[in-house]
């Protein structure tokens, strides 16, 4: 059995490869004491309500309480995540992560009227406690952000109401979920060694990366007559929870469901509409590539269910633990000394839980709180994958690291729209150390295309989700049926258009909206090509050692919530509103698109 099956215990892994939660408490008994000091907060900022609106002394008061108990909860609930992650297992930290959600509910429950009492103090009186109150004024960012839909916010009344049909404005989702994930049963299918096994989510990734092209095609055709027999329940689920989208869109005075989504985190429409037209217009790149898998599979046709087996077998370069950490000191040295010795830091201060146990959450993330290190969970095999992974992790984790220690309580986050860009960054300068590094034709073949195919799964595959939901939103809006046969033609041709002549009409893939969850995200999926593209276009800048790029770079990763994601971003030098950004990553896959061409035509020589 390989050493993947044969799995430690959690008090088996040695310390070093573990990471190290004492610095947030000491022992399981300073958490629970901390929990218990949370709980007794709790009715001192019930006692704020009603008070905020009576003086700026008194908002500032109101605020700094809500802050206060939000921060100590942020840390008890990190702690209790992380410890229960680290084996799922282990009941007695099953138990104090239940008392954190336990008691994260009781907060949320006791500073629900906070924004509301902030909205009902009038502009000018807000104004003048602003002007006022140099204590207030650090505050003058939220007080805005929470103001700033003054004129989308109903009364009280009508927002209690709307409030209280919220279960039934989210159930087509749930139901959705429910179908999707329990309810639908696939078929078997024959995996690689010909065995019949029953086809799930899970495996059909799998299948779809066989090198068998007959189990490909199977599991292909499989699913999707599976979602052909359910496709009018699931365009019932879409169509409602477009419905619910438009109608609350329109009784909160917004224009359109896109316009309410977006004003959540202060996006311009602009930066929907740009991302959309110039991907379309560089959809040529996408066919491009598209023919070279052609190419390379050696088939005459190209089917969807081509597109996601290796074009290069197995990575020809593997990394363990450690000489991944020295690759990324290496492969990262573009960002900078100061940034080095925060990776040198979470490397030698055990902010990486590194090895898989029995138990452990599956796959790696980073988390933290403002008052913690931002740790890391990883499931290490080693890989090249795998170091990529690394570096998107530890991304996340410098972005939280120098937003913490540069910016107060208040603005020490930063919004979904920004997480991204900090992590593929990363990659997309890593990509370029082991290009200027590597040698070996195979492994530069490997990471090219290792780069394209994501550059494909991120922008133009997620471009094509967001077109998608953004159409079928207008047209319920202009009151047109959401039909199984409405949905699943437009987006045969939706697909047709992005990949180009060089792939069949596979008419199964029509019906792919069906099993997609991020349409029912509510105008969430556009984030991912946006950062991929804003990531791509600032990694070039900072290698290519642009006067000024690394500087403006570091200055958005300390930003956090300090104004509004648009402009944070603004500070790395990316106008998102502009179609700039976008283009100069096009122009980037362009490049290592031409690199692979060349280096597969010298190969045959």
């Amino acid at each position: 059995m390989t050493e993947r099956h044969q799995l430690l215990k959690r008090n088996d892994i040695p310390e070093e490869f573990t990471w190290d939660l004492t610095s947030i408490y000491a022992s399981d008994e300073e958490y629970e004491k901390a929990l218990d000091d949370i709980a007794e907060s709790v009715p001192f900022v019930k006692l704020l309500q009603g008070t905020i609106g009576s003086s700026s002394k008194a908002l500032v008061k109101g605020i700094e309480g809500v802050l206060a108990i939000n921060r100590m909860l942020e840390s008890a609930y990190v702690y209790s995540h992380l410890k229960n992650d680290q084996d799922t297992a282990n009941s007695t930290y099953q138990n104090l992560h239940d008392k954190a959600i336990s008691i994260l509910t009781n907060v949320s429950e006791a500073v629900s009227w906070f924004e509301p009492e902030i909205m009902e103090i009038p502009e000018d009186v807000l104004a003048k406690y602003l002007a006022e109150d140099e204590e207030l004024r650090p505050y003058a960012h939220l007080l805005d952000s929470i103001t700033s839909s003054r004129e989308h916010v109903l009364s009280a009344r009508e927002e209690e109401l709307l409030a209280g049909a919220s279960e039934i404005f989210s159930a087509p989702s749930k139901t959705f979920s429910v179908l999707n994930n329990a309810d639908i049963q696939f078929p078997k299918v024959k995996d690689d060694e010909g065995q019949e096994v029953k086809l799930s989510h899970g495996l059909y990734g799998k299948l779809m990366e066989s090198p068998n092209r007959a189990v490909r095609e199977g599991a292909f055709k499989a699913l999707y007559e599976t979602y052909d027999g359910l496709k009018n329940t699931f365009a019932s689920t879409l169509s409602a929870h477009v419905k619910a989208h438009n109608y609350n869109a329109k009784v909160h005075n917004y224009a359109s469901a896109r316009a309410a989504a977006l004003a959540n985190n202060h996006i311009p429409e602009a930066v929907y509409d740009t991302l959309l037209e110039v991907v379309n217009k560089n959809l040529p790149l996408l066919h491009r590539y598209v023919g070279l898998r052609k190419e390379l599979l050696g088939v005459d046709e190209l089917h969807m269910y081509d597109m996601y087996t290796p074009l290069t077998g197995e990575a020809p370069i593997k990394y363990g633990i450690e000489a991944a950490k020295e690759e990324t000191l290496k492969g990262l040295q573009p960002l900078g000394e100061d940034y080095l010795s925060i990776l040198k830091e979470a490397f030698g201060n055990r902010w990486i839980d590194w090895k898989e146990n029995e138990g452990k959450r599956s796959g790696a993330y980073s988390s933290g709180a403002y008052d913690t290190n931002p740790y890391i969970l990883m499931n290490w095999q080693d890989s090249l994958n795998e170091l990529y992974t690394l570096v998107h992790e530890l991304g996340h984790s410098v972005h939280s690291y120098l937003t913490r220690k540069n910016q107060p309580f208040v603005y020490g986050d930063y919004s979904i729209f920004l997480a991204e860009i900090a992590s593929t960054t990363n990659e997309n300068i890593l990509t370029d150390h082991l290009l200027k590094t590597q040698t070996d034709p195979n492994v530069r073949i490997y990471v090219l295309n290792h780069y394209l195919d994501g550059f494909k799964g991120t922008i133009f595959r997620q471009t094509q989700f967001a077109e998608f939901e953004h159409y079928v939103h207008q047209q319920a809006q202009a009151g047109v049926p959401l039909t199984q046969d409405f949905m699943t033609n437009y987006y045969g041709d939706l697909n047709a258009k992005y990949y180009g002549p060089e792939v069949e009409k596979d008419p199964e893939i029509a019906i792919e909206w069906a099993r997609i969850p991020h349409f029912y995200y509510n105008y969430y999926v556009y984030q991912y090509a946006t950062g991929f593209s804003a990531a791509t276009a600032l990694a070039k800048k900072i290698v290519d050692g642009e006067e000024g790029a690394l500087d403006r770079y570091l200055s958005y990763l300390k930003s956090g919530n300090s104004a509004y994601p648009i402009d944070v971003i603004k500070k790395a030098g990316v106008d998102m509103t502009q179609a700039a950004y976008i283009e100069d990553a096009m122009m980037v896959f362009e490049e290592r698109l031409n690199e692979l061409e060349q280096l597969i035509a010298e190969s045959k020589k």
